[in-house]
């Protein structure tokens, strides 16, 4: 059995729906955020059973408002984490009604063929973007409310994933050359894009531009738009729980340079850094890595860049050492940002 990988979703016995982050989970949950819930609706189905999404958009602090719904009905979905040090919605097995994976997703449509608009523009989709990048329909998968079977074909997106580093970096580099049936974000779409963050992100316009510029998985297919999750392969799943402790220390900002962005474009996204410095009183000469769970800010930085950043530190103990790291898009937090300084 596969291990639980970002981008899988999770149907409970009560009927809600999670969506799994990261890589990090407790030998008896999964750790993931409540993203749809039962209710009357007319947006999203399958058969009889209708939902609502539990928040508008993926942020920090809209994750953090589903934690008061769950204190309140769910508790038992809310978990303090022993390795994390910190409250996170996790999923206890035995609770799980169904477990969904997009490679599996994906292998069923192309086995049986689409039955609607929606899922014909996906497999379209997954056809050009493998025959141009050389990559197997296989290395892909589908997630979101495809993935669950409750999309409209009125207005639902396609959220792909793309599995591994090396086709995640061959897709990278074959849609950053440019497929000619794909259409880029118009000036006008980006711009709303921006307005939409700059609630969001505590960036100006200007920054979220060219952060927005940079982003190479999102894009417009047959009208459609589409984006692109790298996932990491079952053999980059190194970590184990519990084999590093993560304890918060407080808040920071600072400057630092990337020495290795080659795990920055998963979630969370992992920039071994350099260089850093730290504004305020602290005792920490070095940080060797920030980890941003903020989507926005994977897979759009290279080495030798300097950026700015402000996220939670943290102290980070293994077996064998101490180090520090900051952490992006940090539950109790602001969400931070990340951006370049060296334009």
């Amino acid at each position: 059995m596969d291990r639980p990988k970002d981008k899988d979703y999770i149907e409970t016995v009560e009927g809600l729906i999670f969506c799994v982050v990261g890589y990090l989970h407790p030998p008896d949950r999964y750790t993931a955020y409540l993203k749809y819930i039962p209710e009357a609706s007319e947006k999203w189905g399958r058969g009889r059973r209708r939902y609502g999404r539990a928040i508008p958009y993926y942020h920090v602090t809209q994750v953090e408002a589903t934690y008061r719904l769950l204190e309140e009905r769910y508790p038992q979905y809310l978990y303090n984490c022993p390795v994390r040090g910190i409250r996170v919605s996790a999923i206890p097995r035995s609770r799980v009604k169904r477990y969904h994976r997009p490679r599996e997703r994906l292998r069923t449509l192309l086995r049986r063929g689409p039955i609607d608009e929606l899922e014909g523009k996906l497999l379209s989709l997954v056809e050009l973007l493998s025959r141009a990048s050389g990559l197997r329909p296989t290395d892909f998968g589908v997630t979101g409310s495809i993935l669950l079977g409750i999309h409209n074909p009125k207005f639902s997106d396609i959220d792909l994933t793309i599995h591994g580093y090396r086709a995640s970096r061959s897709l990278m580099e074959t849609i950053k050359a440019g497929v000619e049936e794909i259409e880029t974000p118009s000036e006008t779409w980006t711009r709303d894009w921006c307005h939409r963050h700059l609630d969001r992100l505590p960036l100006n316009e200007v920054e979220l531009q060219e952060i927005a510029e940079r982003r190479w998985n999102q894009g417009f297919y047959m009208d459609t738009y589409f984006s692109i999750h790298p996932v990491r392969g079952e053999e980059e799943i190194t970590e184990r729980y519990g084999s590093r402790i993560y304890r918060r220390i407080g808040q920071v900002e600072g400057e630092t340079t990337i020495i290795d962005a080659s795990e920055g474009i998963y979630t969370p996204a992992i920039y071994r850094v350099e260089d850093t410095t730290l504004k305020g009183e602290n005792n920490i000469e070095e940080v060797e890595e920030i980890a941003s769970y903020e989507g926005l800010f994977s897979g759009i930085f290279q080495e030798d860049e300097r950026i700015r950043f402000r996220g939670i530190l943290e102290r980070v103990e293994t077996e064998d050492e101490t180090y520090h790291r900051v952490v992006i898009g940090a539950a109790d937090s602001d969400g931070g940002y990340m951006k370049p300084l060296n334009r």
